[in-house]
């Protein structure tokens, strides 16, 4: 009988360190501690974040062992986030687990972060159904530090064919609630209120970028200017229109990033579409992806949404993958906090 073959995964590229159990590709246990330090001032301090990882990751590994009902006997290797992030963080993963892999004679697995969200679609539980993305797909990786196409060919074969210039989807929502006076972390601020709101109200320019390429730096601009003309002529402007200025700003960076993805749909004759990060989670998103789903006939995946914010079960699921390949590391393997996925 086979010895099962059972994947620790290790997350800790920004604020959330996160610890994961994954046996034959079925996840057992997925912890996440949150870092609720950096509310105070308005973003991830680095220092402050790689403090806390120090302070959460023992007990976080802990708590997924025992969660897991497994013993650290019978993990088969301990797969790690390489990068990108901030290097701080990815540090503190980094050295815990080339010790745990060390410590227990037991193989060492480099992951990329980006490489985990679109692996997340992979995950599966036990007595659970549910449809997986087919080969070739394309994935639109949205989060506070990305936004990427990604055209995925097979789980290691994979090409950005669009990415943000400049600043990420989830970083404009981010600093649109900060300019609003919403507490961080904004973005799902801005996604509550939006529900309430006309997506019609007040309308922003969008940038002209080429090819399949994002830009965000013009809107959040243009938004900070639009703010502060109204607010001087009207003290009370946020306070009165809040519910339309979310719903306003939301609709107009959904707009930008999903021209974009149909047009790629278009050029690569694709039909199947995922959609992971953080920024996935957002409702406003999900729902004008279902419109499209139905307009264009496309199969759409959205992992769940304990899977689409910084998690340990992806970097597992990715580990998994790449110990059925023997793809280890070594332990002089540092990380990476810049690491794209076209260099894997």
């Amino acid at each position: 009988m086979r010895k099962p073959i059972i994947i620790l995964g290790i997350e800790s590229s920004c604020d959330d360190t996160s610890a994961a159990v994954i046996k034959d590709g079925k996840i057992l246990a997925n912890i996440v501690a949150n870092q609720s330090v950096h509310e105070q001032y308005g973003g991830v301090v680095p220092e402050l974040a790689s403090r806390a990882h120090q302070q959460n990751i023992i007990p976080v590994v802990d708590q997924a062992i025992k969660r897991a009902g497994i013993t650290t006997n019978e993990i088969s290797a301990i797969a790690f986030t390489r990068g990108p992030g901030l290097m701080g963080s990815l540090l503190v993963g980094a050295s815990f687990s080339k010790a745990f892999a060390m410590g227990m004679n037991i193989p060492l697995i480099e992951v990329n972060h980006m490489q985990g969200h679109i692996l997340a679609h992979f995950i599966e539980e036990e007595g659970k159904e549910f449809l997986k993305p087919s080969f070739p797909f394309l994935c639109l990786t949205v989060s506070g530090g990305h936004t990427q196409i990604v055209l995925v060919k097979d789980f290691f074969d994979m090409q950005i064919i669009g990415e943000t210039i400049d600043d990420a989807a989830g970083e404009a929502f981010d600093k649109a609630a900060k300019i609003l006076g919403l507490p961080y972390p904004g973005g799902p601020l801005i996604d509550k209120y939006a529900k309430e709101g006309n997506p019609k109200a007040f309308s922003f320019s969008k940038p002209q970028i080429p090819d399949l390429n994002f830009s965000f730096s013009g809107l959040k601009t243009g938004f900070m200017n639009f703010i502060n003309n109204e607010t001087a002529k009207h003290p009370d402007f946020i306070e009165k229109n809040l519910v339309d200025i979310c719903a306003s700003i939301q609709s107009t960076i959904i707009e930008i990033v999903l021209s974009k993805l149909k047009k790629a749909a278009h050029l690569h004759h694709i039909q199947h579409i995922a959609i992971a990060g953080g920024v996935s989670a957002n409702s406003g998103l999900r729902n004008e992806l279902q419109k499209l789903k139905q307009e264009l006939k496309w199969e759409l995946f959205i992992p769940k949404f304990e899977y689409c914010t910084d998690n340990a079960a992806m970097i597992a699921i990715t580990g998994y993958h790449k110990f059925l390949k023997n793809d280890f590391s070594t332990q002089e393997i540092s990380p990476l906090p810049r690491y794209s996925i076209n260099s894997i």
